[in-house]
């Protein structure tokens, strides 16, 4: 169990959360929030500062921010910014839980989980390498919600609902298109192809977020997919533990635990994410026999450093939490203030290398365009190729040699040395 001192920025967060308590109780007393299958009216709730509700996923979801009208009682607009992101949040709409916003510093406009979650103008500027979908998720779409792009495997969206609309978002171009739930006529013609398709062994569900869903839903597409023999594993690729712990309940990983063997990806991006709430979410997973592995997301201004890189992946350690990926930013429409140069990325990695355990070193991934799949990148440490060695370079810097086994068939005992 992960005990966390209360330090100032603990208390800083706790009067986050009071204010923004605050501000959800002066905002409108009825909210909208989409259900399985239809939009619902919920009349007020509880006071906000009501511990039950705070710890209720969906009285988190009710009480989301959903405009900038709402955000200008938070933080300082101008008339001109107030101006500027209501346009822009017509394309690119936004909602942010209660609890993702308690832990902004509102005197810090570049506090990181604020440059995540709160709409920015510099999402209308025009990048000229920018597309709305960049990795042609549209071109190997299979049906209507499958991607079928690797030969043992499918990504199954299940809805574009997510807690947060964070403003790095690889599927962007969905958040227009409304609200929508996979229907279940789309998931049979779903079970159906996988069926069909015995060389497909693992079925990664995402979205939106999956964990938006009821757990009754989620479980009838578990049941459905453990249904089908060749499936071996399921991975659930959630952002809920880091910006709607709540949601990761007893009644949840019970279900969860039925259906093994499952995989969970979520997705922390710096170290403030990493929280009392966020780490009992994940420990809830964890204790279910269910591994979570960690993708990052290479953003600037957030976490384009080696020492928030290294704080970020040491802190998933220490809960648990296996550093997986870290991915360069795409190149989509609305994200391109987000992107480094992808140098950044490998003097990241350079710099993490040797520097902490290999555990906390995750694969830095430029994923290719148009469908060209997932391209793993690192260091250079080979500084030449010789006859007989190869000249290294150390984490260190420092240059030696290594000198190459020559490959003889037969017994592995008769490997010769060159030279």
């Amino acid at each position: 169990m992960t005990v966390i001192q209360r330090t100032p920025e603990t208390r800083e967060r706790k009067s986050n959360k009071m204010t923004a308590n605050n501000n959800i109780k002066m905002a409108e007393d009825t909210r909208h929030i989409i259900t399985d299958d239809k939009e619902t009216i919920h009349e007020k709730d509880e006071p906000p500062g009501h511990e039950g509700a705070w710890g209720d996923w969906k009285w988190q979801l009710r009480n989301s921010i959903r405009s900038i009208k709402e955000l200008s009682r938070i933080f300082s607009f101008t008339s001109e910014e107030i101006e500027r992101l209501n346009k822009i949040v017509v394309k690119y709409p936004l909602t942010i839980t209660p609890y993702y916003l308690s832990l902004i510093d509102r005197n810090n406009p570049r506090d990181p989980i604020r440059l995540q979650s709160v709409p920015a103008i510099d999402e209308d500027s025009l990048y000229f390498d920018v597309q709305d979908d960049p990795l042609g998720e549209e071109k190997d779409t299979a049906l209507p919600g499958l991607v079928h792009r690797y030969p043992d495997r499918v990504l199954l969206t299940l809805t574009d609902m997510c807690p947060v609309y964070c403003r790095h978002c690889t599927r962007k171009r969905e958040w227009c298109r409304g609200s929508w739930v996979r229907t279940k006529e789309d998931l049979q013609n779903i079970y159906a192809y996988i069926a069909q398709h015995k060389e497909v062994r693992d079925v990664i569900l995402s979205g939106g977020d999956p964990f938006a869903l009821s757990t009754a839903k989620i479980e009838d597409v578990l049941r459905n997919l453990r249904q089908i023999h060749h499936v071996e594993i399921i991975r659930i690729g959630t952002r809920c533990p880091v910006v709607l712990p709540q949601r990761i309940n007893d009644e949840l990983v019970s279900m969860l635990k039925r259906y093994r063997p499952l995989w969970v990806n979520t997705h922390f991006n710096h170290p403030n994410e990493i929280t009392k709430e966020s780490s009992r979410a994940c420990d809830k997973i964890l204790c279910a026999g269910i591994p979570v592995n960690n993708q990052s997301v290479l953003l600037k201004g957030i976490n384009d450093d080696t020492e928030t890189m290294i704080k970020l992946c040491q802190g998933l350690l220490k809960i648990g939490i296996r550093p997986y990926y870290m991915f360069q930013c795409d190149p989509v429409s609305g994200t391109g203030h987000f992107r480094t140069s992808v140098e950044k990325g490998l003097e990241i990695i350079k710099g993490m290398r040797g520097h902490t355990s290999g555990l906390a070193v995750p694969t830095f991934i430029v994923d290719g365009l148009n469908g060209q799949g997932k391209v793993p990148l690192q260091p250079n440490y080979i500084e030449s190729v010789e006859k007989d060695y190869f000249v290294f370079r150390g984490y260190k810097g420092d240059l030696f040699k290594y000198y190459n086994p020559e490959e003889i068939s037969g017994d592995r005992n008769s490997l010769q040395f060159k030279g």
